[in-house]
């Protein structure tokens, strides 16, 4: 098969294990920087056109032909590489994680009421436009300690735990004041600063790990400090996880949850999830996990997994 990772960027750990398990076993790849694509958007033809203009100025311009891609979108670069995979959608060609599924996780507020439809458990969240409902928003999570965190944040930038409700009211006046979109959520203190991440991929978890914040920090991102160790989910676990992504849409999904008092809580679905922490925490080889339903899928023809089904937002 010939099979395109859409990544700005090969050297990457999770672009570069992909390319490994493609090539390992025996498929054709090639990294695609999707930011250098073009679109020739036409009904009879459509085509996605590739030129690194970086590497060689004078190299020419190439339509590609793909079986299958995965995308690895930038979470700033979510409109035009979105639009992207569309395209090669619109050229018959796989992806492992739709485009329509991906924008979904990429909006925090909407991903949070797709899964609060399908029933997934969460934190109590709140959202609003005004400052003038933020009596409201802190009452209905269950008063401090709450999280504020902004719709826009990425690997745990732009989430604040504020412990009182003088700062969570002087934390949201500020994010206001910015015209930054904000959710409230309830603190599930029973964490103790953990988290799971939950590797689904064609509705079943392949890995997972748990996440453990560093010393004087309530988020557990790897990014920040955190350290990570292989874990054996529960069985409600894995429902939620597994859920979680079928309600999204993801065939591939990194599905992160808290273990709170009434049971997993998820607090964040990702689409492009990393693959270094958990494959080295869990020793599973995910990246092969990943090119193994690409494989299962190409034969099955235009079938498509359940996942694909569920979700009508």
């Amino acid at each position: 098969m010939k099979i395109g990772i859409l990544s700005r960027k090969a050297s990457l750990y999770s672009t570069r294990r992909l390319r490994e398990a493609a090539e390992a076993r025996g498929h054709e790849v090639r990294v695609v920087n999707y930011l250098r694509c073009y679109m020739d958007i036409t009904a009879e033809r459509p085509s996605v056109i590739y030129h690194d203009y970086v590497q060689d100025e004078d190299r020419p311009e190439e339509e590609l032909v793909m079986d299958a891609v995965i995308p690895r979108i930038g979470a700033s670069y979510t409109y035009y590489g979105t639009a992207v995979v569309r395209q090669f959608e619109m050229m018959g060609v796989m992806s492992v994680n739709e485009s329509q599924a991906i924008t979904r996780s990429r909006d925090k507020l909407r991903s949070l009421q797709i899964l609060s439809r399908a029933g997934v458990e969460m934190p109590t969240t709140t959202f609003a436009h005004s400052t003038r409902h933020t009596r409201g928003l802190i009452q209905r999570v269950g008063g401090p300690p709450v999280i504020v965190k902004l719709l826009e944040g990425t690997q745990g930038l732009g989430v604040v735990l504020a412990e009182t409700r003088k700062a969570a009211e002087s934390v949201i006046g500020a994010f206001r004041q910015l015209d930054a979109n904000i959710l409230v959520q309830e603190f599930i203190e029973e964490a103790g600063g953990d988290d799971l991440r939950a590797l689904v991929i064609g509705g079943e978890v392949v890995a997972a790990m748990i996440r453990r914040a560093a010393p004087g920090e309530f988020r557990a991102n790897l990014h920040r400090g955190g350290t990570a160790e292989g874990v054996e989910l529960t069985p409600e676990e894995r429902r939620t996880a597994v859920q979680a992504a079928e309600a999204m849409g993801l065939d591939v999904a990194g599905v992160d949850m808290l273990r709170s008092n009434r049971g997993p809580v998820v607090i964040e679905v990702n689409s492009s999830p990393g693959l270094e922490g958990v494959e080295a925490a869990s020793g599973v080889d995910v990246a092969d996990q990943v090119i193994q339903f690409i494989e299962r899928e190409s034969r099955g023809g235009s079938g498509r997994s359940s996942s694909r089904k569920t979700v009508r937002a």
